[in-house]
């Protein structure tokens, strides 16, 4: 009877969501993490300080950057950088497929060139392979198709000509990203169970049949993320194409600021340029990630439109909620 006393009382103590536990039940207390508050406030100080007087600097004119920003030669060299961006991670793409299949070939010559050609391109700097092609007709002053290790012709033009700063710089950029982008394919082409190819070749499918719809669309969940990121650096890397004179943004922005000396201005378009144009690539590679990804969880996370229409939701309801909630209580009163 006494025990019984006790335990009322100390029931009785409890907080209303505890009672319900039942009496004998511990009440476990989420662990507080007070540094990492600590830690998130100083960084947010110190971010917010430097944008602060990053904005008010007084060597920083904002009307410069404000008539610069879409200017017409600046939004030539955006278009020009996303043509450029584009191509050449087409040709980089096509490449490497081609690459990672010749490695992973039985015949031992393709092996061979596959790793050659990866070991020359990754081996030698992309500024210097920018260089050769910008300045190839240096080496040839004509460019011929032909038959080889012979005097027969059956046309012929001048290097300069064909290879135009726009080709070279899409030459450089595109054959420099296939021997990165061919191990990226040759992983993904790695990650599929075998077993998947011998069935397929159980019910009859050809090789080259399996490989386009059995064995790329599997490892295309370990490629998209890191050919996402490629195609992100691939934007980047165009500002190198200065050095042979290929009007995308940066140069752009190079021959803007020579001329009216405001280098950090014109330096500050130029990065908002980059960060719309990467932060736009980024839309397209989370839904390829999350397309591609469908099979490894049972229930795909929502996407951000999503979790937006869900808050809206949710505030709706609950305004709804206390409105009538209000109502009531003046129709009681």
């Amino acid at each position: 009877m006494t025990d019984e006393i006790v335990s009322t009382e100390k029931a009785s103590r409890l907080a209303p969501g505890q009672r319900t536990a039942g009496t004998h039940d511990v009440a476990a207390t989420p662990l507080r993490h007070p540094g990492r508050w600590v830690a998130a406030t100083v960084l947010i100080t110190l971010c917010t300080g430097w944008l602060f007087s990053l904005w008010h600097n007084p060597n920083i004119e904002h009307l410069t950057i404000a008539d610069f920003l879409f200017d017409g030669r600046i939004v030539r060299g955006v278009l020009l950088t996303v043509a450029l961006t584009g191509c050449s991670m087409a040709l980089a793409t096509t490449l490497a497929i081609l690459l990672a299949v010749m490695r992973l070939s039985a015949n031992p010559v393709l092996r061979v060139m596959s790793w050659a050609y990866t070991w020359f391109f990754r081996g030698t700097p992309l500024l210097v392979q920018i260089v050769f092609w910008g300045y190839l007709g240096l080496l040839y002053q004509t460019l011929s198709l032909g038959i080889p290790f012979t005097s027969i012709q059956f046309a012929s033009a001048d290097t300069n000509v064909i290879v135009t700063p726009f080709v070279a710089g899409l030459l450089a950029l595109g054959m420099n990203e296939a021997a990165y982008a061919s191990e990226i394919v040759r992983a993904g082409l790695l990650s599929v169970d075998h077993g998947n190819v011998e069935a397929a070749h159980s019910l009859g499918m050809s090789p080259a049949y399996t490989l386009r719809r059995i064995v790329l669309p599997q490892a295309m969940r370990v490629i998209i993320p890191p050919m996402g990121n490629e195609t992100i650096s691939m934007l980047k890397n165009t500002a190198l194409l200065q050095l042979i004179a290929v009007p995308e943004l940066y140069t752009q922005t190079s021959w803007i600021s020579a001329q009216n000396l405001r280098q950090v201005e014109l330096l500050i378009v130029a990065s908002a340029w980059y960060l719309v144009l990467t932060s736009v690539l980024s839309v397209p590679q989370y839904y390829l990630e999350r397309r591609y990804g469908r099979g490894t969880d049972r229930s795909l996370p929502l996407t951000p439109w999503q979790r937006a229409r869900g808050l809206v939701g949710r505030v709706r309801t609950r305004v709804a909620q206390v409105a009538h909630t209000d109502a009531r209580t003046e129709g009681d009163a």
